[in-house]
């Protein structure tokens, strides 16, 4: 766990992630991932549950071009699923090559950002928080946590308006 929440100026941190590719699921550091150029990032407490499939996710693929407009190079969606569930959940909204879909199914990722949450009650183990930022190189220059239960600030349309 970490010793608190990512903040911005932070760097990325280091944790081994899966890319969900055409060829298959392929090992990836997080901090290498989003340390070049400037990436947009977004977290979902789960990949194919209601308001991450409803809203979150499309906002993101609905809105890539308008996110390239304000020079994001890549959306990266993370969630704590396998990589498998992470590449058929884009395939079935449409991400393409808009969203890389990016599966923390450790959840070493949200751990070391100190953005993990118990969702045990729910029957869904440790999860990720649902929260979005830009890092610039590998430095965090925005982040949006959204409170519990909450879907207002780590939307696609926030993103835009704050950056």
């Amino acid at each position: 766990m970490a010793e608190r929440t990512i903040q911005v100026g932070d760097k990325v941190p280091h944790a081994t992630v899966m890319v969900a590719t055409a060829n298959g699921p392929e090992k990836a550091d997080a901090a290498e991932l989003m340390g070049a150029g400037r990436v947009a990032f977004f977290a979902v407490p789960g990949a194919f549950t209601p308001t991450c499939s409803a809203k979150h996710l499309p906002g993101f693929v609905e809105h890539a071009g308008g996110l390239r407009a304000k020079n994001i190079d890549k959306i990266v969606c993370l969630s704590v699923n396998d990589a498998f569930v992470m590449q058929a959940w884009g395939e079935a909204q449409n991400a393409g090559e808009d969203v890389t879909m990016v599966a923390d199914g450790n959840g070493e990722l949200a751990k070391a950002m100190g953005l993990e949450m118990d969702a045990t009650g729910f029957g869904m183990g440790l999860r990720s928080q649902r929260f979005s930022g830009v890092a610039e190189n590998g430095v965090v220059t925005h982040l949006f946590v959204e409170a519990p239960g909450a879907f207002e600030v780590s939307s696609a349309e926030y993103m835009l308006a704050n950056i």
